[in-house]
């Protein structure tokens, strides 16, 4: 259903909403791509992250810091995700499960299937040259 919806609340502010179908930007990456929407001043993103994807070998070398210093607050749809720590706790996450995961980190893909995950937090600057 296609409906075009900017209703003026009683407040004088406008809903909004978008669909992943259109992003607003997309940054592509060996093994994976992030898929943004820019809405009501702030940055939503959907990350897509292939089996092998790891981001010391796949998007390090983009950032061109020691490990990634983005903070995520995400939404896992797919798949399993591995996170060390720069202190040296690991973790898994999977599909259903809401995250923090603070800046100073590694991750990965585990197993066979894509890992995809809406992020709230760390999206407006992840993997940008």
């Amino acid at each position: 259903m296609n409906i075009d919806y900017q209703k003026e609340k009683a407040v004088g502010k406008l809903a909004e909403y978008k669909d992943f179908k259109l992003p607003d930007e997309v940054r592509t990456f060996e093994k994976g791509k992030i898929e943004l929407l820019n809405i009501n001043g702030g940055k939503v993103g959907r990350l897509t992250l292939e089996p092998g994807w790891r981001w010391s070998k796949h998007v390090k070398p983009i950032v061109k810091t020691e490990s990634c210093e983005a903070p995520h607050f995400q939404y896992q749809l797919s798949g399993r995700l591995h996170v060390a720590m720069k202190d040296g706790k690991e973790f898994e996450t999977e599909a259903g499960e809401v995250a923090w995961v603070p800046s100073g980190h590694d991750a990965w893909v585990v197993g066979d299937e894509p890992v995809v995950l809406i992020d709230w937090s760390g999206a407006s600057h992840y993997a940008e040259k």
